[in-house]
């Protein structure tokens, strides 16, 4: 549909944003179904005044990403519990002056595992101590998961842990650990350092079902040995699309249109 004076503004908030799929996304499902709204990159070094901004723009609904998950909590009029118990938003919106603040990223890793098998009764490693791991971890114990998690730092990996109140073990140290499923919440394998893995290969067979959240490359070297080894396994894009179709819920009250929003990621990612 044509931009004009009725089209509604969203978009993503972060810096940079630039190299964001967030875009393509959206404005696939946007102009799959008619809709006269628009997603547009918004790079902005402070968090606290690109929110009020949008306030005042009028703007509907946001993204957030990196370095603002965090930043933007102190400047909304209201938080969702979850992700105030997560300590980081990634969706924003806005309605009469008041912005509020949603954390979708749990959703999105949930929903992605959860087209495989249900997850309730399921046992779980989680590798990673930073904020996509602390939003994946919520969520799964959420969902009725036995959580350990595993991180390559003592200090975060145990406070992070202790938040979930689940076991924490170390990365170097998985040698005789087995779990239904394996969740790589870390930047080991992201190009340009793709043939890095966190996880020897060796270990693999002690796992079911493998997700890795990096999606540069799509197919990752513990995807490709979790896949060798017998395992099934979920790419980063998977909960990329998830998280992303749960914002256009929330932004639209409309079912996202999952299938056509795919084919927006992988065409862009080529």
């Amino acid at each position: 549909m044509p931009v004009d004076g009725q089209t509604e503004l969203y978009g993503i908030l972060g810096q940079p944003v630039s190299h964001s799929l967030s875009p393509a996304m959206h404005n696939a499902a946007f102009r799959h179904l008619r809709l006269n709204k628009i997603y547009l990159p918004f790079p902005a070094q402070d968090a606290g005044k690109a929110v009020e901004a949008m306030k005042a723009l009028g703007i509907r609904g946001a993204s957030v990403t990196i370095p603002h998950k965090q930043a933007v909590i102190p400047v909304l009029d209201t938080i969702d519990p979850l992700a105030a118990k997560i300590g980081a938003v990634n969706t924003l919106l806005f309605r009469d002056g008041a912005a509020h603040g949603v954390n979708t990223d749990w959703l999105g890793a949930n929903t992605a595992l959860a087209q495989i098998a249900p997850l309730a009764g399921k046992s779980a490693l989680l590798l990673g101590a930073g904020g996509s791991a602390r939003a994946i971890g919520f969520g799964l114990i959420q969902a009725g998961v036995s959580l350990t998690l595993a991180s390559r730092t003592p200090s975060r990996g145990q406070a992070l842990a202790g938040d979930l109140g689940c076991p924490w073990r170390p990365l170097a140290d998985l040698d005789g650990f087995s779990s239904d499923l394996l969740i790589n919440a870390t930047s080991v394998g992201m190009g340009p350092n793709s043939g890095q893995t966190p996880v020897p290969a060796r270990l693999l067979t002690n796992f079911g079902l493998v997700m890795d959240i990096v999606y540069s490359p799509l197919a990752t070297t513990l995807l490709k040995e979790a896949k060798a080894a017998g395992c099934q396994t979920v790419n980063g894009l998977e909960m990329l699309l998830y998280q992303g179709s749960a914002q256009f819920e929330l932004w639209t009250g409309l079912k996202a249109p999952v299938t056509v929003m795919r084919q927006a990621l992988l065409t862009r990612i080529g």
